[in-house]
């Protein structure tokens, strides 16, 4: 069986689904929430622990991590989303990947997922569809085979 996975995601949320064929129908398997996505900045950068100042050269920073929560969180759930697809892919639980993402969170995803998860993606769409229906989920799916 060539089982596909359609990912569905954004900052603060992801859907999974499954088909069997290329243009089969879709079934939702999975949703990930990344709560701490919705939270304002102020109440990020206060639940964070401190960072420590290091004599730098100019343009070196401390860690790789940016210094906007937002985008810390954005880029965790990101690592999140790549370790599943990595354990389903391992699992033999799909064998085509089709991702379907919030331009931005689209590339970070890009940047996560690791080399063996990242043959098996067969269509990458830059559009913010999570919050849509199944039916329009799988119309924008198939146009990444158009």
């Amino acid at each position: 069986m060539s089982a596909y996975w359609v990912l569905v995601a954004d900052s603060v949320k992801a859907r999974i689904f499954r088909r069997l064929k290329k243009f089969s129908p879709l079934e939702e398997i999975e949703t990930l929430v990344h709560p701490e996505a919705r939270l304002q900045r102020q109440d990020l950068v206060s639940d964070r622990p401190g960072q420590v100042q290091e004599s730098r050269t100019p343009g070196e920073s401390a860690n790789e991590e940016p210094t906007d929560p937002k985008e810390y969180e954005a880029q965790s759930f990101a690592r999140e989303l790549a370790r599943r697809i990595r354990n389903g892919r391992v699992a033999g639980e799909f064998q085509h990947l089709v991702i379907i993402a919030d331009p931005h969170f689209l590339g970070l995803l890009r940047k996560a997922v690791d080399p063996e998860s990242h043959k098996t993606i067969a269509a990458a769409l830059a559009r913010n569809v999570t919050r849509e229906s199944v039916e329009r989920i799988t119309q924008t799916a198939d146009s990444a085979f158009d």
